[in-house]
């Protein structure tokens, strides 16, 4: 089955920045599963994944206007640290959970003082041109439930 609108796909990638240093992967673990057409995965990610079937193996570089956005220097602002989840000492670079109205969001620390913190909300991949090397393991169609609700259920995918 090719890859196209209500497929679910499940894959194995590297995920390297443009020097090849490798920052992520799925190998040794469980394979990222998603369903191709409603926006589960970065553009430029899933506009690669297209087209392709069961076997099929490629590498793709996904520019910033595709991948995370480009960096926004206004992202930075100063929260109370009381507002941050994170374990051990908070030191600059680490990224962290943050508390809003929608729910936690990964953020990086640029400052940390005794009660205040600053942060920078941009993706920690924002700006970034990333390199995946992509497996792709299975397609199926997707699941009525699936399509409705717009994402994958069950083993690698969400579960209710």
């Amino acid at each position: 089955m090719q890859i196209g609108p209500e497929t679910v796909v499940s894959f194995h990638y590297t995920l390297r920045d443009e020097s090849g240093k490798e920052l992520e992967t799925s190998r040794g673990g469980n394979p990222a599963t998603y369903l191709h057409g409603a926006n589960n995965i970065i553009r430029g990610l899933e506009s690669a994944m297209a087209g392709r079937g069961d076997g099929d193996q490629f590498s793709v570089t996904v520019p910033p206007g595709e991948g995370y956005g480009l960096r926004n220097p206004d992202s930075v602002q100063r929260v109370p640290i009381k507002h941050l989840a994170f374990k051990g000492k908070l030191r600059p670079g680490a990224v962290v959970q943050l508390g809003t109205s929608d729910g936690m969001r990964a953020v990086t620390v640029v400052k940390a003082g005794r009660h205040t913190a600053d942060i920078d909300t941009n993706h920690p991949l924002a700006g970034q041109t990333l390199v995946f090397d992509i497996e792709v393991l299975e397609t199926r169609s997707a699941s009525v439930e699936e399509l409705s609700h717009g994402h994958v259920h069950g083993p690698g995918g969400h579960q209710h």
